[in-house]
């Protein structure tokens, strides 16, 4: 069992003939990813990669089965392309694009609720089940099969949990970059529920930052469920100045709210272990994971 995708996961690009598009989507089939097509309307009937472009996401979905897209899509349009995906019924929608404008994600949101449609993102690295299935633009050299689930806000801190859940041959289930704007899909607490479920999931990483209040709601979530699996989380932040943005529309303090401190201290309540640089995350995780055996 993995968490959102797999290697049988039949995934479409929108985008796919961008620059960006072309680049992930050759990763994408590099890395054993089961990518059946690409979206660019006008180019229906085409090639591009080897694969058939189509110029809507219902006749790729009728054409191929797609279970998922990853979008590539400049702003001014990805929230119509997320729209387009979730009426052609497509399960699992990973969105790369960022500054999305707030009020294309109110209208996306909205739609998601009466949909069966995951958004991951807007503004995210992706998803990837470790030698199955890579949505997304994480780099390729760094991932491990194995059995600790990764969730983050940060992207670059993703890349950095799993560069170290490899190093101490630990390994990854599947890794959910979740992105951090302030409206997005998934967040950290149905990524937790689903690796809670997952016999293939021993530990968790969960990576936070400054700004919001998705670590709090987490730590509620995880007191409510009453976990068993070891969980490590590190909240990136913790010594920036009030009103200082960190590279993501989200992370941000305003008025005192949402500073890391007040975050690491209310993860510690719900019995996460707390890694104390982004330098020991995945000794923590072994350490811990060692401990509860």
């Amino acid at each position: 069992m993995t968490v959102l995708v797999d290697k049988n996961t039949k995934v479409i690009c929108q985008g796919m003939t961008g620059r960006q598009g072309t680049f992930y989507a050759g990763e994408a089939l590099e890395q054993g990813t089961k990518l059946v097509g690409g979206v660019r309307p006008g180019k229906g009937g085409s090639k591009h990669l080897g694969l058939p472009v189509f110029d809507n996401v219902q006749q790729a979905v009728t054409a191929t089965g797609a279970q998922a897209s990853m979008i590539f899509v400049p702003p001014t349009n990805a929230a119509d392309a997320i729209g387009e995906a979730i009426e052609a019924g497509i399960a699992l929608i990973v969105c790369i694009t960022e500054r999305i404008p707030v009020l294309d994600m109110i209208r996306v949101k909205r739609l998601l609720e009466n949909s069966a449609s995951r958004l991951i993102g807007p503004n995210c690295p992706g998803v990837v089940t470790p030698g199955q299935c890579n949505i997304g633009i994480m780099p390729r050299g760094i991932f491990r099969p194995g059995r600790i689930g990764i969730v983050s806000r940060a992207g670059t801190l993703t890349y950095e949990a799993i560069a170290q859940t490899s190093a101490n041959r630990l390994g990854q289930s599947t890794c959910i970059g979740i992105g951090a704007d302030p409206i997005q899909g998934m967040n950290f607490c149905d990524c937790l529920q689903l690796f809670l479920a997952d016999p293939a999931t021993d530990g968790i990483v969960l990576l936070g930052e400054i700004g919001g209040s998705a670590e709090e709601e987490a730590a509620d979530f995880l007191r409510r469920e009453r976990h068993t699996k070891p969980i490590v989380a590190y909240v990136a932040g913790r010594f920036a100045p009030a009103g200082r943005r960190m590279g993501h529309a989200g992370a941000i303090i305003e008025h005192g709210a949402g500073r890391a401190d007040a975050k690491i201290d209310v993860l510690k309540t719900a019995g996460v272990h707390i890694a104390e640089s982004p330098a020991t995350i995945g000794a923590t995780m072994a350490r811990v994971l060692s401990a509860a055996q």
